[in-house]
């Protein structure tokens, strides 16, 4: 599949037909450029209006079209990243179960959602609030799966960080706690280049410590986890003294009903992410053949326009689709202009000299409509 396609309007001289035309066309991309694939990209007579109308509509028509392909930019990105988190291969994009690109190559006006009577701003405009609300969408539905996510990356970085912020209930054992009228179990969380220290200033921090009371329960790459037993009524005194001489003293009860509770926390979010991850990635296919196919539209009415204002009246003009290789590029682009009347050649490529190769916004400058549609 070819990720970059030129869309192009050629104008039909006089005492010449669009069958004629496509027939010059076809025989000298077979000639010159055969590897460059070709195709008819089929416009319906749409609704011209008024000039004013058309040129009023042709400076809409660019920023319309940056935004259209940017929602379908960031639906294709978030639908790549949502693969490679669920380990799902890539699939391809589609339109109504057609791939993008045979949808751009077989391009069919779809009459029921965009009757070609309606006015071309009215059509423009309707494209335009479709992708909105899908981009609206895409925000809500990406937020609500990142709020999960955080949720989750929260509890996974208590489970699994340093000592002095995981969750000690899975370290610490009932039999490591002493709970009693007098007395209490306060955890320390100690550099482990100050174990040293803590071991033998623990006992002498304050009056009421139990001697050789200290073990340590577990440790990392940065800390040990140290218990020790005290009186109660010294347990805030102990806690001050620890601080002053850097060691964090961590709040910990065990309660096995929290400790629960926490489980059944952590498997619910894991489920919700998975659901949310689930729905958002199909939201995102059945989203991006909906986006795709309105930008399709709208690059019809966008050629038609621009053809309209290039060619003048009646409408009267060929509009293709290639995709030719990088290398074909200039050839291809010889071809096309060999295409035109040559004084309308000479018009366009001198705008340096007052010529109009800059109408059209980022049309590209040249004597016949042409843009680029980039696929990824």
């Amino acid at each position: 599949m070819a990720s970059r396609y030129w869309v192009v309007s050629l104008p039909v001289q006089q005492n010449s037909s669009t069958t004629s035309l496509w027939s010059r066309l076809q025989e000298s991309i077979s000639r010159h450029s055969f590897d460059t694939p070709l195709y008819r990209f089929n416009i319906p007579n749409l609704r011209v209006g008024t000039l004013d109308s058309l040129l009023a509509l042709s400076d809409d028509l660019v920023k319309s079209n940056s935004f259209i392909e940017g929602v379908c930019s960031k639906t294709r990105r978030q639908i790549e990243e949502l693969e490679r988190v669920s380990g799902v291969l890539s699939s391809s994009l589609t339109v109504d179960g057609v791939p993008v690109d045979s949808y751009l190559t077989r391009f069919a006006w779809d009459e029921a959602k965009y009757p070609t009577m309606s006015p071309l701003k009215e059509i423009v405009d309707g494209i335009h609030s479709q992708v909105a609300k899908i981009e609206d969408d895409l925000k809500v539905r990406v937020s609500e799966y990142n709020n999960v996510r955080s949720q989750l990356n929260a509890i996974n970085r208590k489970q699994t960080g340093s000592l002095a912020v995981r969750d000690l209930s899975n370290l610490v054992k009932p039999a490591d706690v002493v709970t009693s009228e007098h007395l209490t179990t306060l955890l320390a969380v100690v550099s482990k280049y100050s174990q040293k220290d803590w071991l033998s200033s623990y006992e002498t921090l304050t009056t009421y410590v139990v001697p050789r009371s200290s073990k340590m329960l577990y440790e990392d790459n940065e800390y040990a986890l140290y218990s020790v037993t005290l009186f109660n009524r010294d347990a805030d005194n102990f806690k001050i003294k620890a601080r002053e001489r850097g060691f964090q003293i961590r709040d910990f009860e065990h309660n096995p009903e929290t400790q629960e509770s926490r489980k059944q926390e952590l498997e619910k979010l894991m489920q919700d992410q998975e659901t949310f991850r689930s729905s958002l990635l199909q939201w995102c296919y059945t989203s991006y053949g909906e986006v795709f196919s309105s930008w399709m539209h709208f690059c019809a009415v966008r050629i038609f326009a621009e053809s309209i204002l290039r060619y003048g009246l009646p409408p009267s003009f060929l509009s293709v689709v290639l995709a030719p290789s990088i290398k074909s590029e200039k050839k291809v682009r010889s071809i096309l202009e060999s295409l035109c009347d040559s004084s309308n050649s000479n018009f366009w490529k001198a705008d340096d000299e007052g010529g109009m190769a800059g109408f059209g916004g980022d049309t590209e400058a040249h004597p016949y409509v042409s843009f680029t549609i980039n696929l990824v």
